[in-house]
């Protein structure tokens, strides 16, 4: 299904057709040190706070950041933690421009079906850039 076949709210019966907001929970060790990369390096807006928990605005929907995770000093392994966190960006060489001047080192590939640019939080938690041209992520 398609951005552009999406049926109306709950019309399918679907849990998905009930989806509201969407987000991610990213639970780390070094959890300051994750809140200042996410807010600061990267420019994610606040939404919230609380004891332990930072909130971010992440596109439409947020990045949650909370204790309770296990740091590796470099990139975790896919083992490790099977995920990423990926920004669709326009430009991924003036986007890792961006951040290489606030100190992330960002490693650039260009593939077939795109180029990334990925990089690690301070948890060694890995993120990509991609580039945004894709015209699967087109919506008319």
């Amino acid at each position: 299904m398609t951005a552009k076949s999406r049926p109306a709210p709950d019309q399918d019966g679907s849990l998905a057709s009930m989806i509201e907001c969407h987000g991610l929970i990213l639970f780390t060790e070094n959890y300051e040190d994750c809140v200042s990369f996410y807010r600061f390096k990267l420019g994610l807006p606040l939404w919230y706070e609380k004891d332990g928990l930072t909130c971010l605005h992440f596109g439409d929907g947020y990045l949650m950041i909370e204790t309770g995770g296990i740091a590796r000093k470099s990139r975790k392994t896919v083992s490790e933690n099977p995920t990423a966190i990926r920004f669709n960006v326009q430009d991924v060489k003036a986007a890792a421009q961006r951040l290489e001047k606030q100190g992330v080192d960002v490693r650039i590939n260009e593939y077939s079906w795109g180029t990334t640019g990925s990089f690690v939080d301070p948890d060694g938690n890995v993120c990509s850039l991609k580039n945004a041209d894709d015209p699967y992520f087109k919506v008319s």
